[in-house]
């Protein structure tokens, strides 16, 4: 049976998180840079835990009042020192909890730099040997991020999207634009079906292109979160494909 892993990012606030958890394989947890706190970190690890979801960190610029979704011009000594104390936050939480984390994804800006500034990703690669080389980084295929994790020997889980949209060079389509999000849960299936059994997506601009992933991710924060993670839950079903976080032994 082909497996697929529905990743969600949560701790951010949102009154969904309890609703949503059910439905996934694995969460993102947000730890301090855009927002949460000791308080949300503990909570979401033991909702993950409740229903056994595998859980990660999602670490961020620091910078709450844009939501991490703003690319800071900071010095690679603080930028890495601020990554490695909101991954080790949240480390220690969850080890407290007995329910360690699996994985780094980037949120927001950082992700989407580091998907292409090969230096950048590095540095959130050697910020995660710093701490556990045996946790995966998680992001793009093809991107410098994977090309970083390579290099550096750390176990690469390939990301793609439920609820954005996507351009012709594999990136996503900037926030700005009005066609950035997918809103509609026909369009967020067929994005969805279209990963999982073609390992391509549809441009804005109709070309389709490589994406083959592993895990895809429902933004927590978005306005349809629980209806797209209740539609595509549904669809794993009815297509009969099993949800597995990929740290999960075959």
């Amino acid at each position: 049976m082909k497996q697929i892993d529905i990743n969600c990012d949560m701790g951010e606030g949102m009154s969904n998180e309890q609703d949503i958890i059910p439905l996934i394989s694995s969460i993102s947890i947000a730890c301090g840079g855009h927002t949460g706190n000791v308080n949300t970190m503990r909570e979401t690890i033991q909702l993950a835990k409740k229903f056994s979801v595998s859980i990660g960190a999602h670490p961020s610029y620091p910078d709450t009042i844009n939501f991490g979704r703003v690319k800071m011009q900071m010095d690679e000594s603080s930028l890495r020192k601020s990554i490695i104390e909101q991954i080790q936050t949240l480390v220690k939480i969850a080890n407290e909890e007995n329910y360690p984390i699996k994985h780094v994804k980037p949120h927001g800006a950082l992700y989407n730099e580091a998907a292409k500034d090969y230096k950048l990703a590095e540095l959130i690669g050697e910020c995660i040997l710093a701490i556990n080389p045996t946790l995966s980084l998680w992001g793009p295929p093809q991107s410098a991020l994977e090309k970083a994790a390579a290099t550096l020997n750390i176990h690469f889980v390939a990301e793609g999207f439920a609820d954005r949209t996507y351009q012709a060079d594999g990136s996503l389509t900037p926030r700005t634009a009005s066609n950035a999000l997918i809103t509609n849960e026909a369009e967020c299936l067929q994005q969805v079906g279209q990963l999982i059994t073609e390992n391509t997506i549809t441009a804005t601009n109709g070309q389709v292109i490589d994406c083959k992933v592993q895990t895809i991710c429902i933004h927590g924060d978005g306005p349809n979160a629980l209806t797209f993670a209740r539609a595509i839950n549904h669809y794993l079903h009815k297509q009969a494909l099993l949800l597995k976080s990929p740290h999960e032994s075959a």
